[in-house]
């Protein structure tokens, strides 16, 4: 089985859980080791708690895994005397990707608990906060840019960037020499987007994709019964292995111009196969066999 050059995986299912969240070097290390036993060769990239980049680079090296884009998150809404401190926090998360050998990373705004309670929804829009959020995602950016990394704005389902009209108001006004567009099919699907639509509207500006598929009567029942992000994820498993759920990815691809030449990371958040690592050898099947990312069909 062989991957296309820059296809990676993200690897949450070992990370992530309903209440936890686990980026100890043990936990890292065993998602190494599975995603390379899956056949992905590049991984998302976050240096665990409490280990060096250098050994983080060599765990990678050891597996023969590249690093591929990592993610920075911000509560984007702060009093403006916060402001330094996460511009500081973003400019350092920037210059470890850089440091990685990376020059794209996925820029997102934190989840808000009102957005997390009814998510993909837009609840409690507020206009003028989103204006606010707008202005300091753009002064994000811009401290990313002087790293050296171009930042790739993610929209995600439970944050203050969660429906088209938040998504398509933010690359308007921000300059696309200071934000490029890191879509994630799965969160603008859940939300209610065509995916491939919001993509070929913005398609020039894509520098890396997230690759995330969606049952969508699962969002129907989760939306029926009132279930919150976790419910939804955890009990309703309205995400799913690529191809499995209803995301049109033929027209994804088709939405990105010839000469798009960027990541695609994979990212199941919560398996919806028995386990993580038959969930992600299914994903690296899947992307085998699609045409788009140099396989086979």
């Amino acid at each position: 089985m062989t991957l296309s050059s820059k296809v990676a995986v993200n690897p949450l299912p070992w990370i992530l859980g309903p209440d936890t969240w686990d980026m100890s070097p043990a936990t890292v290390t065993a998602a190494v080791a599975g995603i390379t036993r899956a056949g992905f060769t590049a991984m998302h990239a976050e240096v665990p708690d409490g280990m060096s980049l250098a050994d983080y680079r060599a765990l990678l090296s050891d597996h023969g895994v590249r690093p591929a884009p990592g993610y920075f998150a911000g509560e984007f809404d702060v009093a403006a005397s916060e402001l330094p401190a996460l511009i500081d926090r973003a400019s350092r998360r920037a210059g470890q990707q850089a440091e990685l050998g990376l020059t794209e990373m996925f820029l997102a705004s934190q989840l808000y608990q009102e957005r997390i309670e009814i998510p993909a929804v837009g609840t409690g829009f507020e206009a003028g906060r989103l204006e606010l959020v707008i202005e300091r995602i753009a002064a994000i950016a811009e401290a990313i840019t002087a790293e050296g990394v171009t930042p790739c704005f993610h929209p995600h389902v439970g944050s203050w960037i969660e429906t088209e009209h938040e998504i398509r108001a933010l690359l308007d006004n921000v300059d696309a020499a200071v934000l490029s567009f890191g879509p994630d099919t799965g969160h603008m699907f859940w939300a209610g987007m065509d995916p491939a639509a919001v993509i070929a509207s913005y398609a020039q500006r894509v520098r890396a994709i997230h690759l995330k598929d969606v049952h969508q009567p699962a969002v129907q029942r989760a939306r029926a019964r009132r279930d919150n992000y976790s419910g939804a994820a955890f009990t309703e498993h309205v995400w799913t292995e690529p191809g499995r759920g209803d995301v049109d990815f033929g027209a994804v691809f088709a939405a990105l111009p010839r000469s798009y030449d960027g990541w695609f990371v994979v990212e199941v958040d919560v398996p919806d196969l028995p386990t993580k690592e038959e969930s992600t050898a299914e994903s690296a099947r899947w992307i085998v066999a699609q045409p788009a990312l140099g396989g086979d069909a």
